[in-house]
């Protein structure tokens, strides 16, 4: 199983995503455009794609002139039946590269959040696993974007109605961050107290008392969604090594 894992910032963590694709035995391919780094090119050369978050808006193309072509790399690896998991700015450049629109700073939030399922996510293969119609999820996020017309809508919050779909067999864009366990909270925390402060004042002293409340569950559920999301991974057999596409 190759999956290529895309990284959008200095500080990036698959977390629980990491430790499904551990336990499955993925070879994984690290791309760094953030810092001149290629992208991958060819979808035929991986099994899966995964697009991690960062500090940047999926549209800041003036500073990240990477982004058009990742959103076409999303785009093209989706359109190939390819399991594509976006996370966060990776879910807002999934919307981008099916044609949806970026809306920049309407929908703050910061911390455990509630998110439901839509009807459709309660049916499909990889939201169906958080077991639950509603569930308590990390979010770092202050933007939001419109669903593609092609999306299946799967899940909501009250300040984001957007917070994860479905295109085609297996591309998936989620704006909670899943993949971040308590561990991985709290290396953010250590890494970026001020930034944390200044998105929700008060956090950090209330941050131990929520993580007993919310993390043990947030923790199962953001690995039974990357459990679930891996199992949509199709291993295809090759025998040439991936080619690569210049990041900028």
């Amino acid at each position: 199983m190759r999956v290529a894992v895309v990284e959008n910032t200095l500080v990036s963590s698959l977390g629980q995503v990491g430790v499904a694709l551990q336990e499955a035995g993925a070879e994984l391919t690290i791309f760094q455009p953030w810092k001149g780094g290629e992208l991958p090119q060819d979808p035929d050369a991986f099994d899966g794609l995964v697009v991690l978050g960062g500090e940047q808006s999926a549209i800041d193309d003036h500073t990240h002139p990477y982004l058009p072509q990742l959103a076409e790399v999303m785009r093209r690896f989706g359109d190939a039946g390819k399991a594509v998991l976006g996370i966060c700015l990776g879910c807002q450049i999934l919307s981008r590269g099916y044609g949806g629109d970026n809306l920049l700073g309407q929908t703050p939030e910061f911390g455990w959040f509630d998110v439901a399922l839509t009807p459709e996510g309660a049916a499909d293969p990889v939201l169906a696993a958080a077991a639950a119609q509603d569930f308590s999820i990390f979010q770092w996020h202050s933007d939001t974007f419109t669903l593609p017309s092609q999306a299946v809508h799967l899940a909501s919050s009250p300040a984001a109605s957007a917070q994860a779909f479905r295109i085609g067999r297996a591309a998936y864009g989620t704006q909670f961050h899943f993949e971040a366990s308590r561990d991985v909270v709290e290396d953010w925390r250590q890494k970026f107290p001020d930034m944390m402060e200044v998105c929700r004042p008060g956090w950090l002293e209330e941050h131990r008392d929520l993580a007993q409340v919310h993390g043990p569950a947030a923790d199962a559920t953001g690995l039974a969604l990357a459990r679930a999301w891996v199992r949509q991974i199709e291993v295809a057999e090759r025998s040439e090594r991936p080619e690569l596409l210049a990041g900028e």
